[in-house]
């Protein structure tokens, strides 16, 4: 599989496993570089001494690409491009903030950008801004959300329309009519969130891949629309029901916990980031096999639409 997004990220297939605070350390990035695509490893934890350890791991366990996450609204180092630069990584997807504050830096030093928008209007500032690609972030997606959420299906062929750089798709990602979909809609590449915290190789606790395999398609609540602090997307539980009916400011203060839940598994003790393809996900697998089988389908189901659909010349 060949496209503007695997020449750019050097890797065999264009899937690129999300950047998620505490989970995409190594051992669930270096699996993914190990399968084929691109693997992240996250800032957002801010606790960049255990990152810069992460990388020398992932070092050890791939000698694939992968890249780094910057998250801009928790950034909490003003030398973050220094420090991501120091680490030889060669590509980078910024989020969470103005493309403008770190893009040039980057580009300078010779790393690829990607930036994640949740709108035109964001997509189009990134591209101004000189990023090389866009990662286009539907609102059925879990984790931190711009509080106006758009649909996949709208978002992605909307911005496809109007730039020119290559779209990696995020949100409903988990298997390959997904992808095929998204390829549809403009995308050369796609990103897994949920499917990547659900795989065999997710540090977090069994009870959170559980819960995500128990969910529905209806199981995940959006919360925090009006602040302060970004809007979310998380499973339903009793706490996050409450939050959901209730409202309330306290919702970014209830991650003082996160780890808690993330590997202690106490499902009420924070919030579980989550996107609605958590209703689609029903076993745990290996993140090789999870990507092998997503290629498989993508195949298959690009080659019987083709069949069904394509115009046959007399």
């Amino acid at each position: 599989m060949k496209n503007r997004i695997t020449d750019m990220l050097g890797v065999k297939y264009p899937i690129v496993q999300a950047p998620m605070g505490w989970i995409a350390r190594s051992p669930l990035a270096s699996a993914v570089s190990n399968a084929g695509g691109m693997g992240i490893i996250e800032t957002s934890s801010g606790e960049l001494d255990n990152i810069r350890a992460e990388i020398r791991k992932m070092r050890e366990l791939t000698d694939k690409p992968f890249g780094v996450n910057i998250a801009q609204a928790f950034v909490r180092d003003p030398d973050i491009v220094s420090f991501v630069v120091d680490q030889g990584v060669k590509f980078v997807t910024t989020s969470a903030g103005d493309p403008n504050k770190y893009c040039g830096q980057l580009k300078e030093a010779g790393l690829t950008v990607f930036h994640v928008v949740p709108s035109l209007h964001a997509a189009l500032r990134a591209v101004e801004a000189g990023v090389d690609g866009l990662v286009v972030e539907g609102g059925e997606g879990g984790g931190f959300k711009n509080p106006r959420e758009v649909a996949s299906m709208v978002l992605l062929p909307l911005v496809a329309s109007k730039v020119g750089v290559p779209l990696i798709a995020a949100g409903g990602i988990t298997c390959g009519r997904t992808m095929a979909a998204a390829f549809a809609l403009g995308a050369e590449g796609v990103q897994m969130g949920t499917r990547m915290v659900s795989a065999a190789e997710s540090p977090v606790h069994q009870n959170w891949k559980d819960a995500i395999l128990n969910a529905k398609e209806t199981d995940t609540v959006f919360l925090n629309r009006f602040g302060p602090g970004p809007a979310l997307r998380a499973l339903r539980t009793e706490k996050t029901s409450v939050y959901e009916r209730e409202g309330g400011d306290g919702v970014m203060g209830e991650f003082k916990n996160a780890l808690s839940l993330y590997f202690g598994g106490d499902m009420e003790s924070s919030i579980a980031l989550s996107g609605q393809v958590a209703g689609r996900i029903d076993e745990v697998k290996p993140v090789a096999e999870v990507i092998a089988e997503t290629v498989a389908e993508f195949e298959e189901t690009i080659t019987a639409l083709g069949r069904q659909y394509g115009r046959v010349e007399a």
